[in-house]
Order: C-alpha cells, then sequence, then structure tokens
C-alpha cells in the first residue's frame, strides 16, 4: 500500500485516464476525492472507491478554491493532485476558430494553472506533496490537426519544469506523464481506421497503450518511490515519441 493514509484529487476523475488514475491510487490505499464538471460521473467513481465527489469547473477561479476548502476541511491535508481534466479536437489549424482555441486552452492550461496554485499554496504551508500534470505527445510533435490541443500540452509541460523548480525547496514535488496514443473510449470514437494504423506503424511496441499503463505512472510519480524525480515528463507511449523511421515485419 504505497499510499496509506494520503489524500489524492484527481481531475476529471469520472471518466477515462482519470477513472483509471483514481482506481489505481484508491488500490494503493489513497483517499480519492473526485473532481470532474460531470457530477454524475464523479459520484459513481468516489462511491465505487469509498470517496468523495466533487463537481468542479477547473477554468473558475472561484470554483477551484471551493474545491480545495472542501477538501481540506473534510481531511485536513492534499496530499496528491492529479491534473487530469483537459478536452481535445481534431481541427486544421486554418480552420480553428478562436472561440475552441480559447476554450481548450482554458482547460488544459489554464485549468491546471489554477489547480496546481490553489492546491500548492496547501502543500507549502505543509512542507510535502506531489503534483502530476496531464501532458501529451501532441504537446512535444508536429501533428495535423492539433493546433489548439498540442500547443495546450506544450504549455503543460513547461509549466510543469516552471513548477517544479519554484516548489522543490518546499517539499512539493511536480512531474507530468505524457501519454501516446490510448485505448478510450474517446479515441475509438475520434481515431479512424486510417489514423489507428498510422500510429501503429509508429510505435516500437506495435499497440495502443492501456489507461491502466497511464495510471501505474501516476501511482510512481505520486509514491515515494519517485522521491528524486523532480520536474521530469515520463512518456508512456510505447516508444512513439523516439521512434524514427520503422519497418513492419515485411519490409525488405
Amino acid at each position: 500500500m504505497k499510499l496509506k493514509n494520503k489524500i489524492a484529487i484527481i481531475t476529471g476523475g469520472g471518466q477515462g485516464i482519470g477513472e483509471a488514475i483514481a482506481t489505481a491510487l484508491s488500490e494503493e490505499g489513497a483517499t480519492v476525492v473526485i473532481a470532474d464538471i460531470n457530477f454524475d460521473n464523479a459520484k459513481t467513481v468516489a462511491t465505487q472507491h469509498n470517496g468523495h465527489a466533487i463537481k468542479l469547473d477547473v477554468t473558475d477561479p472561484k470554483n477551484v478554491q471551493a474545491m480545495v476548502t472542501e477538501t481540506i476541511e473534510k481531511f485536513g491535508h492534499i496530499d496528491i493532485l492529479v491534473n487530469n481534466a483537459g478536452i481535445g479536437q481534431n481541427r486544421p489549424f486554418l480552420d480553428t476558430p478562436l472561440t475552441e482555441w480559447n476554450q481548450i486552452l482554458n482547460v488544459n492550461l489554464t485549468g491546471p494553472f489554477l489547480c496546481g496554485q490553489a492546491v500548492a499554496r496547501e502543500m507549502v504551508k505543509q512542507k510535502s506533496g506531489k503534483i502530476i500534470n496531464i501532458g501529451s505527445i501532441s504537446g512535444q510533435l508536429g501533428a495535423q490537426g492539433r493546433a489548439a490541443y498540442g500547443a495546450s500540452k506544450a504549455g503543460i509541460m513547461q509549466l510543469t519544469r516552471i513548477m517544479a523548480v519554484e516548489l522543490a525547496p518546499h517539499g512539493v514535488y511536480v512531474n507530468a506523464i505524457s501519454p501516446g496514443p490510448v485505448d478510450t473510449e474517446q479515441s475509438r470514437a475520434m481515431h479512424t481506421q486510417a489514423t489507428r494504423q498510422s500510429y501503429l506503424n509508429r510505435i516500437p511496441l506495435g499497440r495502443y497503450g492501456s489507461r491502466q499503463e497511464i495510471a501505474s505512472a501516476a501511482v510512481f510519480l505520486a509514491s515515494d518511490d519517485s522521491n528524486f524525480v523532480v520536474g521530469h515528463v515520463l512518456n508512456t507511449d510505447g516508444g512513439f515519441k523516439m521512434a524514427g523511421l520503422t519497418f513492419g515485419p515485411d519490409a525488405e
């Protein structure tokens, strides 16, 4: 039980990767606070793990502070924050409207800034804490249709480094996970067969990742096992980022 007696907030924890992370942290002994804009989803996941549900809009500073206040009042401290809430869209750069750009940047970058800042203020007081930001390989590579999403995730990774440098002296560890293609309901809906095959051709492991594999990385970064890891972006992508030109088994 690597996380016994720890209090962990997971934003966007009501579904997808966030739900898998909540499950993994709970199985390691953490009490999970599921903070999600979809309160019904949050309640369902929290009930499954004997946790606590909070309705959260990560773009609203007052709502974010209310989440932190409620968690402190109920549990007394916050040990782990996973900034997982996010949205995405595939749209060509020239066709991306400003409204969509602003929405994705607000949720994916401003949201973690607000949540990280509010939670870190409490962690600094207690001189301990782990913050995990969820980035994406899309923030490290150029890709078609990812102008807003890719920019937001690139920003997350730089924000992670700056947070890490400033907060480490206070005993607060900040790192990021950067998933590659992951088998989720969202990817199944958004990825065409051609898109999926294009990914598979470039991933040395030859498959999409699972939600549980991303969650395992979160357990590592949330636990004492990562106590000398600061400001790191952990690519969990089956080798996608580091691979160059790859050939199938039938190539000559």
